[in-house]
């Protein structure tokens, strides 16, 4: 047989595939463990027992025990050669919550030391209000430059029914239970003043009966 005649077929029969051969099988899918969402932090309930118009005033207290209320904070500017210059003012209401509060005004070229001087004005102002118990003894009407409030006396568990700027001054000075109600301008300065005026007011019952010479009934 020569190369150019071609092979006769033979009978040989193809081989059986092996393991070696077979496709190889798809991975068995793995279990993922999914993590349940932390639940959310709920909020603390607010603190409505004042049943004032607005949240009560967070104080900051010194070493001698006193309290102390930035009520407001203004900016003023002034136009020179070099350019604007700015100027901050602090009202602050500083007291012990029983029976002395004052006020101040202090300015300076810096937030911090505004305070700081407003701070220790109203401490060299502070002066004893007369109180009858957690309220004031009789009504009263404040006034300052454009701004009136009216004050009167309330029965235990009324709460600071007050703005503000009037609660600042009646919360430091250790009124608990009074109705309030401001007339006229509402700019901080008149308000917080003319508050300090219907206090200063105020005259207790024993004062009354020796200025007098009476005896007054309950």
């Amino acid at each position: 047989m020569t190369e150019s005649e071609p092979k006769p077929p033979t009978s040989e029969t193809p081989a059986a595939p092996t393991e070696s051969d077979a496709p190889a099988a798809p991975p068995a899918p793995t279990e993922t463990t999914v993590q349940a969402p932390a639940p959310a932090k709920r909020r603390p309930p607010a603190d409505n027992r004042g049943r004032g118009r607005g949240p009560r005033q967070q104080f900051d207290q010194d070493d001698k025990g006193l309290g102390e209320v930035v009520v407001k904070i203004g900016r003023c500017s002034t136009v020179g050669k070099g350019g604007r210059r700015f100027s901050f003012g602090a009202l602050v209401v500083v007291g012990d919550k029983k029976v002395q509060v004052g006020i101040g005004y202090g300015k300076s070229v810096e937030v911090p030391s505004a305070i700081e001087k407003g701070k220790k004005i109203a401490t060299r102002a502070m002066t004893p209000v007369k109180l009858h118990g957690g309220t004031i003894p009789h009504r009263v009407v404040g006034r300052y430059g454009a701004s009136e409030v009216v004050m009167v006396p309330a029965s235990p568990g009324t709460g600071v029914i007050a703005g503000a700027s009037v609660r600042a001054v009646l919360e430091l000075a250790g009124v608990h239970d009074i109705l309030t109600k401001s007339y006229g301008s509402n700019t901080p300065k008149n308000v917080v003043r003319a508050t300090f005026d219907g206090l200063m007011q105020l005259v207790s019952r024993e004062e009354v009966e020796r200025l007098r010479g009476v005896t007054l009934s309950a």
